[in-house]
């Protein structure tokens, strides 16, 4: 899966280029479905075909070459693809990228100057890092997901930071006295697993502002006394990044894990999504750096002032070379670019016709 930045590199690469654009929608969940990309990529390339009658022979010769690399790529795949989508670049003389992506794509086949890249971006999410921590007492368990793929990365346990235990005056020999002069032996194991705790818990806080970074999600859960405690390590720029959920406990499974890590990372992207749309809306009608509207967003693309730029997923759907064109001077800007759904599309759509931007500077 690619990148924000390799797409970027890849539209700015090749913006001059007559380049193939596939995208398959691969999520099938009948088994008598799972050849039904098969048929959307021949019927999207009949169409391309039939927009090149009138053209000249060298220009269909290409597009047949390109739409050979693009082919001999899709030959890997017998019947299901592996993922929920299909991507492809293909120029007559290099298969630009291809591979299967995690998340559903539409079914589009474009042979035009430049790369398609108004649709891939739905599955740029997918790049940032979501770090799932499960912990208790004595135990703390770290997944990230990442482009689909989930992966745990660390496993602490409290008893292997005890270190020394002479520095909290606990006796080493076996007896059936603590070793600490008025306290028992229930008393000195529970302080001794206390430190393990505490110290773990620091470790905790470390490798996960390393794993979430600028940008990444957190999502906590565990015992609530533990949660409390991990989050007293926590880095302090989370805001707005970390969601904690009561129901996660440190036994559960990888499958269990996978599943509660995804609702709740989309329950974070779509908190976010309106959290920048209304900081957006409320820069835009007090006349500060913020755009609503298509036509005013594309004004501030031609000044090289977008920050951000938000698209709704249904005017992508409705507009899909308009919004191309809105992604591709984005990308030639170095913007980033946000594809909403559900509630921030319908209030996008209301608000800015479906188009708005947070602006780099007010002329």
């Amino acid at each position: 899966m690619l990148t924000h930045d390799e797409l970027v590199d890849l539209y700015r690469t090749h913006r001059q280029d007559r380049v193939l654009s596939v995208y398959l929608n691969g999520k099938a969940t009948d088994f008598a479905e799972r050849s039904a990309w098969r048929r959307h990529f021949e019927h999207g390339v009949s169409e391309a075909r039939k927009r090149l009658e009138g053209v000249e022979e060298s220009e269909k010769k290409e597009f047949e070459q390109a739409l050979d690399r693009v082919q001999k790529e899709l030959q890997k795949f017998d019947n299901f693809l592996p993922g929920n989508g299909f991507v492809a670049f293909a120029t007559p003389s290099a298969l630009i990228h291809g591979g299967a992506i995690r998340v559903p794509m539409p079914d589009l086949v474009r042979w035009e100057e430049g790369i398609r890249v108004a649709p891939y971006v739905r599955a740029l999410k997918q790049e940032r890092p979501v770090v799932t921590v499960l912990v208790d007492s004595r135990r703390a368990r770290i997944f990230e997901y990442r482009g689909g793929e989930l992966s745990e990365s660390l496993n602490l346990n409290a008893e292997t930071f005890l270190g020394d235990l002479t520095d909290i005056n606990v006796s080493k020999r076996p007896t059936a006295h603590s070793g600490v002069r008025g306290k028992t032996g229930t008393d000195a194991a529970q302080k001794f697993l206390n430190v393990g705790s505490e110290r773990m818990m620091k470790k905790l806080g470390e490798t996960v502002a390393e794993a979430v970074g600028d940008t990444g999600h957190l999502v906590l859960g565990g015992t609530p006394e533990a949660v409390n405690q991990a989050r007293t390590q926590l880095p302090g720029n989370l805001n707005g990044r970390m969601i904690e959920q009561s129901g996660l406990r440190v036994e559960m499974s990888d499958a269990e894990v996978r599943t509660a890590l995804e609702q709740a990372a989309s329950e974070l992207n779509q908190s976010n999504q309106e959290k920048l749309l209304g900081e957006v809306e409320d820069l835009a009608k007090s006349g500060g750096r913020g755009a609503l509207g298509a036509e005013t967003v594309e004004q501030a693309l031609r000044e090289a002032r977008v920050d951000t730029l938000l698209l709704s997923r249904g005017f992508i759907r409705a507009n899909p070379d308009y919004a191309d064109h809105l992604v591709g001077a984005a990308f030639e800007q170095h913007a980033e670019v946000e594809e909403l759904s559900l509630n921030g599309a319908q209030r996008l759509d209301t608000e800015g016709e479906g188009v708005a931007a947070r602006l780099r500077y007010t002329l």
